[in-house]
């Protein structure tokens, strides 16, 4: 099975559970940005709870493909960001193991929001040890051709994952709370249970 989806910002475990279900997975590159999705927010879990990181986008993009939507750096998201995951995860397990190159990409100058998502996703990919063939769509199409499952926008933070069928999840040591909480973004897992993510997301992954 061929997915078509949008790319996210450091997305959620079932996002990945979807690509872990998928002969090859096509990256979204042209399509409108959409407000308010994973494209530039994720979910991680702190000692208050849940918190959502969103990374600030210029207001000039209107109908613009997604490859063109700007990041605005006007205000300091990196340090905010890297902050606030620091505090999350610094007594984590594999954190000072997968930490600093977290850290170098987050810092570094992305001027486009997809640029810094795919950099984010392959360190994601590469770290679990994931074998996934991604390649990028080279036109918008509405419809796709017979083959490809269209899942872009499927996976968004309005609607809960039990109201889909990707992933199921496999509970996991973490580091606040005695409630396990689902769903986190991937670097939750990574942290928590480093080179054995790969088999927790596998054991998570119900297929599409």
């Amino acid at each position: 099975m061929v997915a078509l989806i949008d790319l996210q910002y450091l997305p959620t475990l079932e996002y990945f559970s979807v690509l872990l279900s998928s002969e090859r997975v096509v990256i979204e590159k042209h399509e409108h940005y959409v407000k308010q999705s994973f494209r530039n927010r994720c979910i991680i879990n702190t000692s208050n709870g849940i918190l959502k990181l969103v990374i600030p986008v210029t207001a000039k993009h209107n109908k613009a493909s997604i490859s063109e939507v700007k990041i605005d750096h006007r205000s300091k998201w990196q340090s905010l960001h890297w902050r606030a995951i620091r505090s999350a995860y610094g007594k984590a397990p594999f954190f000072d193991h997968y930490g600093p190159a977290l850290e170098k990409i987050i810092f570094k100058r992305h001027d486009f929001l997809f640029d810094l998502n795919f950099e984010l996703l392959s360190f994601c990919l590469q770290s679990a040890r994931l074998d996934v063939k991604l390649s990028e769509t080279s036109a918008y199409v509405k419809v796709p051709e017979k083959g490809i499952t269209d899942l872009r926008s499927a996976i968004n933070p309005k609607i809960s994952y039990t109201m889909r069928s990707f992933f199921s999840p496999v509970p996991y040591v973490q580091v606040f709370g005695n409630k396990f909480v689902t769903n986190l973004s991937f670097i939750d897992l990574l942290f928590c249970e480093g080179p054995n993510a790969r088999q927790i997301l596998l054991s998570s992954t119900r297929g599409i």
